[in-house]
């Protein structure tokens, strides 16, 4: 299956010059999370915009939203305080719980932040939902799923051309997000790069840090998950974010270096008595997920969904993963 089909008929159309417009495209910009300059497909506006077409139909493809006020109350409020320390603190961010057994988090374009029951129900404290609200967050902050589709289309050979119907409509923009496939754009999540992914590790545990969270909860999230995968299933939010050595290692390193508190007691704190009440217990009352036999995807079942081999998204042949010697 491939998302960018949809934009193949971009290449007939009449050009005046045919040109490889990474000028043409919003432009370049110093992102100020990342302190690094980046080619952007999409003004801040059109990735509201998308966002909020595409938010309704990734609630319905994943269950919809958890039948608990209680549950999502708690998230939301988690989510604003980690937004409100991070560089946009003022965007009209949304945080959602999915009522789905798959594990499974991810953010769109826009500030609208997701996260599983499914994924929750495995954790033992606030500070690792602060992890990983705080990571999907930084994906917002770090603009990656702009600059993601951007590098899409290149990837694809599609050229945007200066002349008469050279501009992308926001319909062929969310088939490249992908909204209207059968798994509900994550073939486009697969696309973080590990470089994206350790970036929004680094800003997660900034902000979750700042909130007052020990950042050692982003690396037992890390654990918790290499745990649940056991032999050849994956938990879909390691297949959407690759939780190599690397990246594990690299967290542990930043963590030692910049945040020394961790080992402190009083400097940052885990909650753990606190999430088993607001949000542990609330989910076991609840009936059965709406959405997902279970909480992973097996390659059989994954491959039948998207078409996608199940090597390939396991990131093991590309720069996700650092290639053995």
């Amino acid at each position: 299956m491939n998302l960018l089909k949809p934009l193949a008929r971009l290449l007939s159309r009449p050009v005046l010059a045919v040109v490889l417009v990474l000028a043409t495209l919003s432009g370049c910009t110093t992102n100020e999370a990342t302190g690094r300059s980046q080619f952007l497909a999409l003004s801040w506006e059109e990735e509201v915009r998308l966002g909020a077409e595409a938010a309704p139909q990734f609630i319905e493809q994943s269950g919809g939203q958890l039948p608990d006020q209680q549950v999502l109350a708690y998230v939301r409020d988690l989510g604003g305080r980690l937004a409100a320390e991070s560089e946009m603190p003022d965007i009209e961010w949304e945080f959602h719980v999915l009522d789905s057994q798959v594990i499974n988090a991810f953010a769109l374009p826009g500030g609208k932040v997701f996260m599983s029951r499914g994924l929750m129900e495995r954790m033992t404290n606030e500070a690792q939902l602060a992890g990983v609200l705080g990571h999907e967050i930084g994906h917002v902050t770090a603009r990656h799923g702009n600059e993601r589709m951007g590098k899409a289309l290149i990837a694809q050979g599609v050229i945007l051309a200066v002349g008469i119907g050279g501009a992308v409509s926001d319909e062929e923009w969310l088939q490249v997000l992908g909204v209207g496939t059968a798994v509900g754009g994550q073939l486009f999540l697969l696309k973080y790069s590990r470089e994206n992914e350790l970036e929004a590790d680094a800003l997660g545990v900034r902000y979750m840090t700042r909130a007052g969270y020990n950042p050692v909860g982003q690396v037992q999230v890390m654990e918790i998950l290499g745990e649940a995968s056991g032999g050849s299933s994956t938990p879909e939010w390691l297949s959407t974010h690759p939780a190599s050595d690397t990246r594990i290692s690299r967290l542990e390193e930043l963590i030692i270096n910049d945040y020394p508190g961790y080992q402190t007691d009083g400097v940052y704190v885990f909650r753990e008595a606190e999430f088993k009440q607001n949000i542990l217990a609330p989910l076991s009352q609840l009936p059965p997920a709406k959405h997902g036999r279970g909480a992973f995807l097996g390659p059989s079942e994954f491959e039948q969904l998207t078409g996608i081999k199940w090597e390939q998204a396991q990131h093991k042949n590309c720069a996700c993963h650092p290639k053995k010697r």
